[in-house]
């Protein structure tokens, strides 16, 4: 089995939500929202899409 790659992600791409605009149809759930400036890092509890933050936090981010 395949394990699917980190989707990666930047301040651009906040908030995050999973699924995301950019998901196939097939892959849909619901909408929850992640915190990936935490750790840098999020899994998504219903599909395990994990998604890796990438850049600079926002300025307005504490």
């Amino acid at each position: 089995m395949s394990q699917q790659a980190p989707v990666e992600l930047t301040a651009d791409d906040l908030p995050l939500h999973c699924p995301t605009a950019k998901s196939a149809l097939w892959s849909q759930h619901p909408r929850v929202f992640l915190d990936i400036l935490k750790t840098g890092e999020a899994v998504c509890p219903y599909c395990s899409t994990k998604y890796v933050f990438t850049g600079e936090a926002p300025k307005d981010h504490h």
